[in-house]
């Protein structure tokens, strides 16, 4: 499993400063920051790139989960434009996504890119194994092939709780948010 924090070990910090405006589906006219404020919290969940399967199975995953009470609110980031992201979501009318086609927010954010061991390695093998069996295949590339899983949990502005995946396939237990989002650090 990736890097997953609840900030235990010091204060939750404040979300980077991204002052232009963002484009997407079911977002409120402004910046990043004007997407924010569920009572849960808000789950940003930057995508790998559109046509991985692990972006598949991330969108499916994090959806489902979102059925739960008390779940923090999805942002979903991708690299495609507009109407790519709405490609990537037809399936989910509801979802609130960010295009990013420029990679402003995950630069902002600091999302990681791997090297060929962490797109490659035999645990991406296995979680391959995990996305397949689950009907989430490969299709076209959108963005950078080579960027990381990563989830921030925003609440009132801080990031409370985080998770930099190590490999192309980590993801977190989606389980542990419900928790958090009721009592941010």
């Amino acid at each position: 499993m990736g890097v997953s924090r609840a900030h235990p070990y010091g204060p939750a910090r404040a979300i980077p400063a991204t002052p232009w405006e963002v484009d997407g589906r079911g977002l409120r006219p402004g910046t990043f920051a004007d997407q924010l404020g569920h009572p849960d919290g808000d789950l940003v969940v930057f995508l790998r790139h559109a046509g991985c399967c692990f972006c598949g199975e991330m969108i499916a995953d994090v959806h489902a989960a979102a059925r739960t009470p008390g779940f923090p609110s999805p942002l979903l980031v991708h690299q495609g434009d507009r109407i790519q992201g709405e490609d990537l979501l037809a399936a989910l009318p509801g979802a609130r996504a960010i295009a990013d086609p420029e990679r402003r927010l995950y630069t902002a954010f600091g999302v990681e890119r791997g090297g060929a061991a962490e797109m490659f390695g035999p645990a991406v093998w296995r979680c391959g194994i995990r996305a397949l069996g689950k009907g989430h295949g490969i299709g076209a590339r959108v963005g950078d092939g080579w960027t990381l899983p990563t989830l921030v949990l925003v609440h009132d502005g801080r990031i409370v709780w985080e998770h930099r995946g190590r490999h192309a396939g980590d993801h977190p237990d989606l389980t542990e948010l419900v928790p958090e989002a009721r009592t941010p650090a």
